[in-house]
């Protein structure tokens, strides 16, 4: 596809030879709202070769009169009724109807795919941002999307070794072996259908995020078994300078027990064995397993706050008895 904005404004889709100059664009961005980068390129080579993604028809580049790559938009979909994009615009390019044309390109291609969605389901468009951008939030308030969520980043900064887990009565740690993938996808599936927005999640995909990325290290997944059932687990991961809890999950039976706290704090100890002191992880800030008072015992603080936003584009009854977390 190519369009055409004004004064010589060009759209079009990216390529994997894009890969470097779009992830520069997004650091850009970045850095101008908390300081640092916080994309990487093997963060979006994964995404882009995701099984679910395609570069052909779910993203789109502007470029300036110049040739500089200015905004940049992806798509991504759950059943053709939950439409997700995420859009980023130099900020020194703010004002220009660059990031307005993206949503319109965004809700076209949305309304493409309620097309294909059942009949009677509710769809939606959900973003995203920053809240220390105000420039996209009131982009978004413009085209008719409402706050719907505030998700946290959350961090701890260890100058000290952590305490040492207290393990409930009869659990075993391990990390991953060759073979547990499917069990340890099952247990994260069953675990967050507690969370608001769980829809049930695609094995492959999973796996294509996780154990298939050339940084997955079988060492950060800690995996807490009771006999031979998996109850919980911490899958760690390392990104930039920061230790990276991915998933903490407990299934039902063995909450409430400190299984949640011993996992974090075992998480913890090794990431300063390693040298790596800093810790984060996100999370649903009105999470209703309790899971923010969890981490605020365990040490941490609130580091950036995210608005998740939502237009309804057609009413209907839910996918879900929850609504999806962007």
């Amino acid at each position: 596809m190519s369009n055409i904005l004004s004064e010589g404004y060009q759209v079009r889709r990216p390529t994997m030879d894009d890969v470097r100059t779009v992830g520069e664009l997004l650091n850009v961005c970045d850095i101008a709202e908390y300081g640092e980068p916080d994309v990487t390129l093997d963060d979006l080579r994964t995404e882009w070769q995701a099984p679910t993604f395609h570069l052909d028809t779910d993203a789109w580049m502007v470029i300036d009169p110049e040739g500089r790559l200015v905004g940049y938009a992806e798509m991504g979909q759950r059943l053709h009724a939950k439409i997700y994009t995420y859009m980023r615009v130099l900020p020194s390019y703010a004002g220009r109807g660059i990031g307005g044309h993206l949503l319109q390109l965004a809700e076209a291609w949305a309304r493409q795919q309620m097309a294909e969605a059942d009949p009677g389901v509710r769809v939606t468009m959900n973003s995203w941002a920053s809240s220390n951008n105000e420039v996209v939030q009131r982009r978004l308030e413009r085209a008719g999307y409402e706050v719907i969520r505030r998700n946290w980043r959350m961090e701890i900064d260890m100058e000290v070794a952590p305490p040492e887990p207290k393990w409930p009565e009869g659990i075993t740690l391990r990390t991953f072996q060759p073979g547990m993938d499917r069990q340890i996808f099952e247990m994260i599936d069953t675990a967050f259908q507690d969370h608001w927005g769980h829809m049930p999640g695609d094995f492959e995909e999973w796996r294509h995020w996780t154990i298939e990325r050339e940084t997955f290290d079988p060492t950060l997944w800690f995996l807490a078994f009771d006999g031979d059932q998996i109850a919980g687990g911490s899958l760690c991961t390392t990104f930039m300078d920061i230790g990276w809890v991915d998933t903490l999950a407990v299934l039902r039976p063995w909450r409430r027990k400190g299984l949640a706290m011993a996992l974090l704090r075992h998480s913890f100890g090794e990431f300063y064995r390693r040298g790596w002191l800093k810790v984060g992880l996100g999370v649903d800030s009105q999470n209703l397993t309790g899971a923010t008072r969890l981490y605020e015992r365990a040490g941490m603080h609130v580091a950036r706050q995210y608005i998740s936003y939502q237009k309804e584009l057609r009413a209907g009854k839910e996918l879900s008895t929850q609504a999806i977390v962007v």
